[in-house]
């Protein structure tokens, strides 16, 4: 009898060590799932995780197929802009961060483009990183495009835990990753798009040119796979009306006409292109040229300035900048309607001729230094009415973008 007695109380005894132990472990799980809940939980601010809620693009968020977003006009918005501030991003280089560098008005980063039969859906960056997870976006083309990188950094940066970015440069790349979301946006120089002797990301040559205008491959090899690439090529090639370039035999240097130059160049690419995108995989976006504004009598008439200390846009419907080639424009549109549907044409270059106000002028860069006092003090020699200053045009730019991206994805469910 007690023998029995004895066995009843082990299996009692570990019967209820066992309840025990349930109860402990559905006690952790269900804390575990409580805090799992919030983005303030004590395990999402010790791993740098943050509970992602489902995005979705909404039939809101796109455009109609209808609506030209290249026609329109730039309208005062103090209030949603500038989407993000020059201090909170450290990825700008500082030929674009003209506050830093002294400029005294901040006018020229309050201006939205309104295109004139519809509205860009407002950037969302987390929507945007959702659409690009698992894939990479390539900037290519010269310091211009860089900018271009430099602002959608910027305006997703903000949004991704600190431990959860990384920005690397390895030239002639620059890579930024948003590991949540396993999400690469990156730059390649390639200022020719084909080759050329300027290729070296920092130690490249400004006054002596030499492109061969069939060769593409050291670059392409760097685009091959990627998920969606914005191409842009133009400054480069306005130096001078001859330009110095190779077809063939690289030994027999002949001097062309830089637009005769420029669409063999383009047709080399456009050759590639063609053979080497997938377009059931793969997005391409050509850029259209980012005009200068080096003259100030074209928009002011009798002045003999440049874009140094211009506050605002030009207001004339019809402007177009003597620095903005049409031929060119003609090529580029030739060009690209035989390589057809897998390639988006992006024309920013209309608004933003509008945008004598964007520019870096004396509150840049020259040569990798910010420009000394006396250089300053000289704006028509020293300004630059080339590159853009962040926040600002370029923005928008990928505003359009990001438009186009929203378009085309499907959610998934």
């Amino acid at each position: 009898m007690s023998i029995q007695t004895s066995t009843d109380s082990r299996i009692i005894q570990s019967i209820f060590q066992v309840v025990l132990v349930s109860l402990l472990v559905l006690g952790s799980v269900r804390w575990i799932l409580d805090e799992l809940k919030s983005n303030e939980s004590r395990i999402f601010q010790l791993y740098g995780f943050r509970q992602r809620e489902a995005v979705f693009v909404t039939k809101e968020d796109q455009l109609d197929e209808s609506c030209n977003v290249f026609e329109g006009q730039w309208v005062w918005d103090n209030v949603s802009y500038p989407l993000y501030k020059e201090k909170s991003c450290p990825y700008l280089v500082k030929q674009t961060t003209c506050q830093r560098n002294g400029r005294p008005d901040s006018y020229y980063q309050n201006w939205r483009w309104k295109p004139n039969s519809c509205d860009l859906p407002r950037f969302d960056a987390l929507k945007l990183l959702d659409v690009l997870r698992n894939q990479r976006l390539m900037f290519i083309g010269d310091s211009v495009q860089r900018s271009t990188f430099e602002s959608m950094v910027c305006m997703v940066q903000s949004v991704i835990p600190d431990n959860k970015k990384s920005f690397h440069r390895i030239p002639p790349m620059k890579i930024f990753k948003a590991e949540e979301y396993n999400v690469s946006i990156e730059y390649y120089w390639a200022p020719f798009i084909v080759e050329s002797i300027s290729d070296h990301a920092t130690n490249h040559t400004v006054h002596k040119r030499l492109v061969n205008l069939d060769a593409i491959e050291k670059h392409s090899k760097s685009w091959e796979g990627v998920d969606v690439l914005i191409f842009e090529s133009y400054v480069w090639w306005m130096h001078q009306p001859k330009i110095n370039a190779t077809f063939g035999d690289t030994s027999e240097v002949r001097e062309y006409n830089v637009t005769t130059a420029y669409k063999m160049a383009l047709e080399t690419w456009a050759k590639w292109f063609k053979t080497k995108i997938n377009p059931e995989k793969q997005r391409g976006f050509f850029m259209s040229m980012s005009p200068t504004h080096l003259w100030s009598w074209e928009w002011n008439p009798g002045s003999d300035g440049t874009c140094y200390d211009e506050l605002y846009p030009i207001h004339k419907p019809s402007y177009w900048g003597t620095g903005s080639n049409q031929e060119i424009m003609k090529i580029v549109g030739d060009v690209l309607s035989r390589v057809g549907d897998n390639v988006t044409f992006l024309n920013i270059t209309k608004l933003s001729e509008y945008r004598k106000d964007g520019h870096t002028t004396v509150y840049g860069e020259r040569r990798g230094k910010l420009l000394t006092k006396e250089q300053r003090a000289d704006p028509k020699n020293y300004g630059d009415c080339i590159h853009w200053c962040l926040p600002g045009v370029p923005d928008t730019w990928n505003e359009i973008l990001y438009a186009y991206l929203l378009r085309s994805h499907r959610n998934s469910f």
